[in-house]
């Protein structure tokens, strides 16, 4: 494994290449001046004389060149700090931005201010004039109930980098302020971060220093729960607060709106996966601690591997080769995709101090995709390439035949593509093993790392973030010891005696940033539903059904999450996919555990 060094010191074909944005931070500063300006020409020639449906149209075209540069700026001056949060000059040009960027968005509030103020019949005529706006007005359409005055959205704009600022200071605690004690284990010194603790220790083979690495690590979090507790309640505070203002019952319809997601589909995904995923998880711990011959089954073991002397390694070209390969099933034009990306550098996959933690793919429109992971050499890696890619993938293919507006889909549908993506290639790979052995560490990669990041780990996440916004809804604020105790059950709940729920397991809230995204993390098992039917029917009915994905990720967000899932041929206003889709998971631990008793 290579060594984690300091960002000056990695190889540049090991990052990505920000020039497609703009080819320097002089072009950046000249670049966000002209926006500057645009800003306020728009201001001058459209504001107070919005008044017709033409009059629309002709703001809402001017009015995208805007949102292109403003995502492009953006995404400079954030792709920046997240390879290397140490870096201070970076990290105050993104405060910088974001100051900058709250100003100009109250300046151009009273765009959509104007339109709501306008006879719906005024808006439905626009619509029928435009088809490139449609997405946009049928959106303003849905809010018209909830705005606000010109003024109040124009203050709202205006305080958006401070109504903000908890995602940013949850990273500022989570890597500024957190530090963590070497350890020793039978006379050996371990260093412990944040990435090698996740990357490493998690799934470490060794039980007596995979539970001592999360004792030091439980312990480190624990020195900032009051502080980062109370961050986290004033984001949801502030989320409650503009639901109220806007005239939502819950803050839960006011998360979901942004979606075009109803409660009822939001409430069944927690619900049915508790009910019967539950199970079959519990059966994989229980399977994990017969196979180490583990005096109990503690939180601290879940992440190891079913054979951990079995771990494939892979060089970054060798995954390469295996996600062109695999993914080649979706045809030509998404693998030039892929083929770009690699040829291009639009992966950042260097090992540095200060990298931010997990992976994750930016898609500013009118550019290329930005890939971020943090490469280990094991074979794991090339499934979080594939699902990165597949980001990559979608919004390219959106991003080509939409406009700025129709582009984005629905957090509910966004991990479909991914996640597809990710099942095809496992897929690919339980295809070409030639061994029992291999076969059973591809399936185990399934139920451990896709299907456990995306149905367990998010949806832990999800029955957290639901009970705390059912708190808040009451009236109630929230520390770290109810934040605690609600985690703590929630796991209790989910794998009943089949885990010990260890001293520093109920602080797992504290590693994610999902909380600050809405409700965000209930949408990895919706994205995965979708992605696993998808990935099936790909894999057994071939290129009909794949060229049909490929044209429905064309579609991007022009049409709701229902409609494009239904278009690739899956039908989420029933739960079937869903059950269907734990069944799936069952029958690979079913799998899994037939091959080792085969294997002995």
């Amino acid at each position: 494994m290579k060594e984690v060094v300091l960002r000056k010191d990695v190889d540049i074909n090991e990052t990505w290449d920000l020039s497609s944005l703009f080819k320097d931070d002089k072009d950046y500063s000249e670049s966000l001046a002209r926006l500057v300006k645009s800003v306020k020409e728009f201001k001058n020639r459209y504001e107070g004389k919005i008044e017709g449906s033409k009059d629309i149209n002709k703001a809402l075209d001017a009015y995208r060149p805007i949102l292109e540069l403003f995502g492009q700026l953006g995404s400079y001056a954030s792709l920046s700090v997240e390879v290397d949060l140490t870096n201070m000059a970076n990290k105050e040009r993104l405060m910088s931005f974001a100051k900058v960027q709250a100003e100009l968005m109250a300046d151009l509030s009273f765009l959509e201010s104007e339109i709501l103020q306008l006879d719906m019949a005024i808006i439905e005529e626009a619509l029928e004039e435009s088809e490139e706006n449609r997405v946009y007005l049928e959106e303003l359409k849905r809010q018209k109930p909830h705005q606000l005055s010109k003024e109040e959205e124009k203050i709202l704009s205006s305080l958006s980098a401070i109504l903000d600022k908890p995602y940013e200071l949850y990273g500022d605690i989570k890597f500024g302020d957190t530090k963590f004690e070497k350890f020793q284990v039978a006379g050996k010194e371990y260093e412990m971060n944040y990435n090698t603790f996740e990357g490493v220790y998690e799934s470490y083979s060794d039980v007596d220093v995979r539970r001592k690495a999360f004792e030091v690590f439980s312990k480190g979090i624990r020195d900032h729960q009051v502080a980062t507790a109370a961050n986290y309640n004033t984001h949801i505070q502030t989320e409650k607060t503009l639901s109220s203002l806007r005239g939502y019952d819950s803050v839960f319809d006011y998360l979901l709106a942004r979606q075009n997601i109803s409660r009822d589909l939001y409430d069944r995904q927690i619900d049915v996966i508790m009910e019967e995923l539950a199970p079959h998880m519990r059966k994989y711990a229980k399977l994990l601690q017969e196979i180490h011959g583990l005096d109990k089954m503690t939180y601290a073991d879940l992440k190891i591997d079913v054979d951990p002397e079995y771990e494939p390694e892979v060089s970054f070209d060798m995954a390469k080769n295996y996600v062109l390969d695999g993914l080649s099933v979706l045809g030509d034009e998404y693998n030039q995709i892929l083929q770009d990306a690699f040829n291009n550098r639009w992966i950042d996959y260097a090992r540095n101090q200060g990298k931010r933690t997990g992976a994750f793919c930016s898609s500013p429109y009118g550019v290329n995709s930005f890939v971020l992971m943090f490469f280990n050499g094991g074979m794991d890696q090339v499934m979080t390439l594939a699902h990165e890619l597949g980001h990559a993938g979608h919004f390219q293919l959106a991003g080509k035949n939409q406009n700025i507006y129709n582009t984005r889909t629905s957090m509910y549908f966004v991990e479909a593509p991914s996640t597809t993506n990710e099942i095809i290639l496992e897929n690919y790979l339980l295809a070409k093993a030639d061994d029992d052995r291999m076969k059973r560490w591809v399936l185990t990669q399934m139920v451990a790392k896709t299907y456990y990041h995306n149905f367990v780990t998010h949806f832990l996440e999800a029955a957290f973030q639901r009970e705390v916004y059912r708190l808040v809804d009451k009236g109630q604020d929230v520390h770290h010891e109810i934040l605690n105790d609600i985690y703590r059950k929630v796991l209790k709940d989910f794998w009943g005696d089949a885990v010990e729920i260890t001293d520093g397991a109920e602080l797992t809230w504290m590693r994610q940033p999902h909380y600050y995204m809405g409700l965000y993390p209930y949408t990895y098992s919706a994205g995965l539903t979708i992605g696993t039917q998808m990935a099936n029917k790909i894999i057994s009915q071939g290129d009909e059904v794949a060229k049909n994905w490929v044209e429905v990720l064309k579609l991007g967000g022009s049409l709701d999450s229902y409609n494009l899932a239904l278009k690739a041929g899956v039908d989420i206003s029933t739960d079937q996919p869903l059950k269907d889709t734990i069944a799936y998971i069952g029958s690979l631990i079913d799998e899994i555990e037939e091959i080792t008793k085969k294997i002995g």
